[in-house]
């Protein structure tokens, strides 16, 4: 019996251990268990990862691979202010800290670049792995590599900076594992410099694929180019470009023969829709004025780029001095340099230019082997890469990627939509060599606007609108990016790839790029919209932004005396000129003594509403929920199940509704009316009051306010909700304050250009450190919801005393 009895126990036992000792999958779970004996551990397992307020970081610290002595001041944000000696060692330690406080993120973002999430978390990140490896994220990233190590500055960069991260990566074990490598039960690995790389490649995947050149062969098949024309123009006159000098474009142009062949050269619907397309919200604001117009004589500048809200932050907060350059503002954690920020000598800062960097060839292989394409009558050779995709408990999944003249083969029989196709190739910029690193390199020690320009020509894709001010007093802003000489309609829906004749026939010379310095007006702006106008003589075909640029310059040209408190109320501007714009319009199509009683409460809700999107008024959210039906209704035509369509924009929607009321469109097919403008705004106001009637049913006690409609949400990288943070405030896409449920401006700057010293204000939708055990995870959230700012420390040597400053450490070579 005893016997029984220990076999019993010791069986339990042994289950017991295994079963805390093992990850678990577990059917219609959606994340594995981890090995709760581990997590659970209180001396190394999710206890170790809670900090105290004030971290406790060894004052001394002897590092193996540092050329001489540096010092590392942290202040009550924990931002880090490096002093080294020399250049290696700067960026050493950035490589070092950054892995401190955010090690996690930057394996899991190079990882996901890289197309490697199935060897964390199994089979069902296998689609996202293959598109990854399919658009070539690691191809492209290896031509940048290659660019990066014939500079020697640049290859000293990044070997500094990766040396940095594996110096810190070697002082850790399980009981100091960031807290998502213990829960996901898993290991960090060695980092390398292709790493860094990769996740420059993988910002410009985020801000350069916005294209839709599916959508638009589709919609030219449907539609006609009438229609498509008046549904989906280039321009609309009403667009005020980054720089607005018609007929001054003193320089000649590139001239580039467009090929005699049909626009459309699909021959059926494409159903495929483009996975990684950038999503709407996606943006920034940025501006700079001159000396004359503020109250202090100097230049100020202004940055917010607006993008996926994420915990960790997508931005690492940091100063770096050495005695060839003293910078501040933020960086990407994986990659070394400050991205966006100030000298002493000048400010930049960076919106997204949304230009069309990549064209798609559809493709016509010779058999099924794919071995052999169709080019000018005859058939050449792909190159074959096969793609193991390592998978977590698994069986290891092959992907054979094609390659031809124009990129990889990203959609055909094997990957893309289940029932066609089509093979389609990518030709992207960002495959190209480039060093993009070398731009932030020299920004990083520019003195004046030659060393910005200077810094600008290495600068390929994504592409951006590079704001400049000085402490002289100037401004500048540069349209920077490799762009393609197109001919007119060129890479606006899928081309011929078995024609050369289709290719990018040259680039458009840096000198020729978009750009201006210290204009008449007495400032630069930009904010997602057209980079010139009409006259500029190359093609530009993009998605442009219609309201936050035309209210961000109607500010800017009626202010004098501006000062930096009245830049924090622009930045947080929550003005909705959209609805400004739209709504009279809208109230003027309703019968009121039709209204139900909650319709006319709505109403007058509306009709008494400022136009502003702030956090607590309930007029936003009645306006909100019927543009949301508006849209929908009016292009019912849009939404076909097998075919990939686009709605025009919400700028051009609007203008069609007012300047179009018997348009076609407007009536729906679904019913034997025809509808006008009238009933299409009618049905969808009745459509947004059963709308919210519903949220208000699923969001009991919670009062009908615009923040809590919105319900910003800054969420973890992991998709681990308890990480996850809420933001009540006001704002929305296209609004200047452009905070929508889950994108917004990820990093807040203001810098007054003084001569007598620098002053920056700053803040970001998170925190510091990227542990979510950490006081500093997310300490900066709720000064970013309220729109508020912390002064920027830029201190001018490692012993300047300050009272934010809390921590100190001396770090020397290892002896």
């Amino acid at each position: 019996m005893k016997f029984i009895r220990f076999l019993l126990v010791s069986t339990l036992t042994i289950a017991l251990i295994y079963g805390l000792d093992h990850r678990w999958e577990i059917e219609k779970v959606p994340a594995p268990i981890p090995p709760l004996g581990k997590l659970l551990d209180p001396f190394a397992g999710f206890w170790n990862n809670s900090e105290v307020k004030k971290p406790n970081y060894a004052q001394n610290v002897q590092i193996e691979g540092l050329k001489g002595r540096a010092t590392v001041v942290y202040d009550d944000k924990l931002v880090p202010h490096i002093f080294a000696e020399n250049d290696d060692d700067i960026y050493f330690l950035q490589g070092y800290v950054t892995a401190q406080h955010r090690l996690w993120q930057m394996e899991f973002q190079t990882h996901a670049a890289a197309g490697r999430i199935s060897e964390i978390v199994g089979e069902r990140a296998i689609p996202f792995d293959r598109e990854q490896r399919r658009i070539g994220m690691v191809y492209g990233a290896k031509n940048a590599s290659k660019v990066f190590d014939s500079i020697p500055e640049g290859k000293a960069t990044v070997d500094a900076y990766t040396r940095g991260v594996n110096a810190y990566i070697e002082t850790l074990d399980y009981k100091n594992y960031p807290l998502e490598y213990k829960i996901l039960d898993y290991a960090p690995e060695e980092w390398t410099s292709l790493k860094c790389a990769l996740f420059l490649k993988y910002m410009a995947k985020t801000l350069s694929l916005g294209e839709a050149d599916f959508e638009m062969a589709n919609a030219l098949r449907l539609f006609g180019k009438d229609f498509l024309d008046v549904l989906y123009p280039d321009i609309l006159p009403e667009q005020d470009p980054i720089v607005n000098q018609p007929k001054q474009w003193n320089f000649s142009p590139i001239q580039v023969n467009a090929p005699s062949l049909s626009p459309n050269i699909i021959g059926e619907y494409i159903q495929q829709r483009y996975n990684s397309r950038t999503e709407d919200g996606v943006g920034s604001n940025n501006w700079a004025i001159a000396g004359s117009k503020t109250a202090s004589g100097n230049a100020i500048l202004c940055d917010d780029p607006h993008l996926a809200l994420s915990l960790p932050s997508i931005w690492f907060e940091m100063q770096m001095q050495t005695p060839s350059m003293n910078v501040y503002g933020v960086s990407l954690p994986g990659a070394p340099c400050i991205i966006i920020g100030f000298t002493d000598s000048i400010a930049w800062g960076v919106t997204n230019a949304q230009r069309d960097v990549v064209d798609w060839y559809q493709i016509k292989f010779k058999d099924d082997s794919k071995n052999e394409y169709l080019l000018d009558n005859k058939y050449v050779k792909t190159k074959k890469v096969v793609e193991e995709i390592k998978v977590r408990g698994g069986k290891n999944y092959l992907d054979t990627v094609s390659y031809t003249i124009w990129g990889p083969v990203t959609y055909d029989d094997k990957f893309g939509s289940k029932n066609q196709k089509i093979p389609f190739s990518m030709r992207w910029v960002a495959h190209d060599p480039s060093a993009e690193l070398m731009t932030s390199y020299k920004l990083n020690r520019a003195k004046n606007y030659n060393d910005y320009v200077d810094a600008l020509q290495y600068y390929s894709c994504p592409a951006q609108n590079y704001a400049f001010a000085s402490v002289k007093g100037e401004v500048a802003m540069w349209v920077q990016g490799k762009y393609p000489v197109k001919w007119k309609g060129q890479g606006k829906f899928p081309l011929d790839g078995t024609q050369s004749s289709q290719r990018w026939q040259d680039f458009i010379p840096q000198r020729q790029n978009v750009h201006t310095y210290q204009p008449a007006r007495g400032f630069v702006s930009s904010a997602n919209q057209h980079p010139a106008d009409s006259t500029y003589p190359y093609y530009v075909n993009a998605n442009y932004e219609y309201y936050r640029n035309r209210r961000i310059n109607r500010v800017l040209d009626s202010m004098k005396g501006i000062t930096i408190e009245d830049m924090k109320r622009l930045q947080n501007d929550n003005y909705n000129l959209q609805a400004s714009e739209s709504l009279p319009y809208f109230l003027a199509q309703l019968n009121q003594t039709a209204l139900t009683p909650e319709g006319k409460e709505a109403y007058k809700l509306l009709s008494e509403w400022n136009f502003y999107n702030d956090p607590m008024l309930s007029a936003p959210v009645y306006y909100e929920a019927w543009w949301r039906k508006i849209k929908p209704v009016l292009w019912d035509e849009m939404q076909k199940k097998d075919i990939a369509l686009d709605m025009p924009s919400n700028f051009n929607t609007i203008k069609l509704l007012k300047e179009k009321p018997t348009f076609e469109f407007m009536d729906m097919k679904s019913t034997p009316e025809k509808e006008t403008a009238k009933e299409v705004i009618q049905i969808a106001f009745k459509q947004a009051i059963d709308s919210v009637a519903n949220w208000k049913k699923a969001n009991t006690g919670k009062p009908l306010q615009w923040a809590y409609f919105k319900n910003t949400t800054i969420a973890h990288l992991s998709q681990i909700k308890p990480f996850d943070r809420i933001a009540l405030n006001g704002g929305n896409e296209g609004i200047v304050n452009a905070t929508s449920s889950k994108n917004g401006p990820s990093w807040r700057m203001i810098v007054e250009m003084d001569k007598d010293g620098v002053k920056g204000y700053g803040v970001y939708p998170g925190g510091q450190s990227g542990n979510a055990g950490s006081h500093f995870y997310d300490s900066m959230v709720d000064y970013w919801e309220r729109g508020e700012y912390y002064p920027l420390l830029f201190l001018k040597s490692p012993s300047e005393k300050h009272k934010r400053l809390i921590i100190s450490q001396n770090f020397e070579p290892k002896k």
